[in-house]
């Protein structure tokens, strides 16, 4: 029964899918998270908000093109959905848009600020916002093959490179390609001596750098990135920008997400509670174990469910040393869930519009 009202109030239709891939509203959107918004995670986060705009991790052209994988596999829920791409070169580029597109997704996203080594060797992510040029022959190849949005995610500059008058050129060269939405990060990269997770937290982030960028490119659909962790400091940013997104607070603070529907989309629509969110999730957990997915590459997204709450730390902990075991399947959830106890953990608790 909870199963189906999940269904009914939080799912997509295949009717309506069709309508959001041309109304996609990107006011919010949780970021593409490499190793984490895989789509067992993304699943989850849909049964908290049937608005915000899910990201992929990001894909590679090598292993759309080379990989024996499936590299685009999603769970039909999970719309509006957008395919983070990493590459560069243009005829490829395409090529993996247009499968993106036959399979189903919503938009293509272009990684211009992911600044590990690993994506520099490979010609992409931040290292490309040293050849605009190049991004924007990405951007035309695309949307020659297309017909959904194809957008850039960058970092407000990189190394040297990072003067204001650099970003305006940067952007103003894509968006003459076709490029209609960035999303920017607030803050630069270092490609010389710092870490991917050293690169999140230095240098400082500069919000009115962002903010500007919407001022002097008022035709461009401007998100902005990187620190935001309050649904008071989204709706602060919405009032200066046109969307933002979240990464690491939508990922270790999910309960989060029920509460964007109300307060960024007007939307008055009952939120499932965190247990109510929990039992919704086993029918999927079985469905998946059935079709060869391991308890832990599913339940691992769900720790941080109950955080500041009594029981959170034991929920975590049983999942954490069980989760992980072979054997290990639904009712591991339920043991851990029983740590927490129920009339504790908030419930319906999205208010009616004033």
């Amino acid at each position: 029964m909870l199963y189906n009202m999940a269904l009914n109030n939080l799912w997509l239709t295949a009717g309506t899918r069709l309508l959001a891939i041309h109304s996609m509203d990107h006011k919010f959107s949780v970021a593409p998270m490499l190793d984490w918004t895989d789509k067992h995670c993304r699943y989850f986060h849909r049964l908290m908000t049937k608005h915000a705009v899910l990201y992929t991790e990001m894909v590679t052209t090598g292993a759309l093109i080379h990989g024996k994988g499936d590299y685009l596999a999603f769970n039909e829920q999970e719309h509006p959905l957008v395919l983070q791409l990493g590459g560069s070169n243009p005829a490829e580029m395409a090529q993996c848009a247009k499968m993106a597109e036959q399979r189903g997704y919503d938009a293509v996203n272009i990684n211009v600020g992911c600044p590990s080594d690993r994506v520099q060797n490979g010609m992409f992510g931040a290292c490309l916002m040293a050849k605009p040029e190049l991004v924007a022959n990405c951007v035309s190849a695309m949307l020659d093959k297309v017909s959904i949005p194809v957008t850039v995610k960058s970092r407000i500059g990189i190394d040297e490179l990072d003067s204001y008058q650099f970003l305006t050129d940067f952007v103003g060269t894509i968006a003459d390609a076709g490029c209609q939405q960035f999303i920017v990060h607030a803050r630069k990269a270092w490609l010389k001596g710092l870490s991917p997770k050293e690169n999140r937290e230095i240098p400082e982030l500069d919000y009115p750098r962002v903010h500007q960028l919407k001022k002097d490119f008022p035709r461009l659909d401007i998100s902005i990135n990187g620190g935001i962790k309050t649904l008071d400091d989204v709706t602060y940013q919405l009032s200066l920008v046109d969307g933002v997104m979240v990464g690491r607070e939508a990922y270790t603070n999910p309960y989060l997400l029920s509460k964007v529907d109300h307060f960024i989309y007007d939307d008055v629509s009952q939120a499932l509670s965190q247990h109510e969110l929990v039992r919704a999730m086993l029918p999927y957990i079985k469905q998946q174990m059935q079709q060869g997915a391991r308890f832990w590459h599913i339940a691992r997204h769900m720790l941080g469910l109950f955080q500041g709450l009594p029981g959170a730390r034991q929920w975590r902990r049983h999942l954490s040393e069980n989760g992980h075991k072979a054997e290990s399947g639904p009712e591991v959830l339920l043991q851990a869930l029983a740590f927490v106890p129920e009339n504790i953990a908030p419930g319906r608790t999205v208010e009616t519009a004033s």
